[in-house]
């Protein structure tokens, strides 16, 4: 099935050079992948994967070893982000 995959701020440096500049690519994913299976490939630090949204709504890091998408989703990926 097809999600959209978003990473955000410094994390756009995982995804593929083709598809940093909008931050964003389409996804082929297994209809029972979890969240957490999903962005392994990507080889992201689990310390950066800290704001973690399905359609604008937030995934708890206790969800996302077995929550799981639907046909169109949009899984977004923010990094911690500290400011002043």
């Amino acid at each position: 099935m097809k999600i959209t995959f978003k990473l955000y701020a410094s994390l756009t440096d995982y995804l593929p050079a083709d598809a940093r500049r909008g931050n964003q690519m389409p996804l082929d994913v297994s209809a029972d992948a979890p969240i957490a299976r999903i962005i392994e490939p990507f080889g992201m630090p689990p310390k950066l994967v800290h704001l973690v949204l399905v359609n604008g709504v937030f995934v708890p890091p206790a969800e996302r070893a077995s929550r799981t998408l639907a046909e169109g989703d949009t899984l977004a990926i923010w990094p911690p982000i500290a400011g002043g």
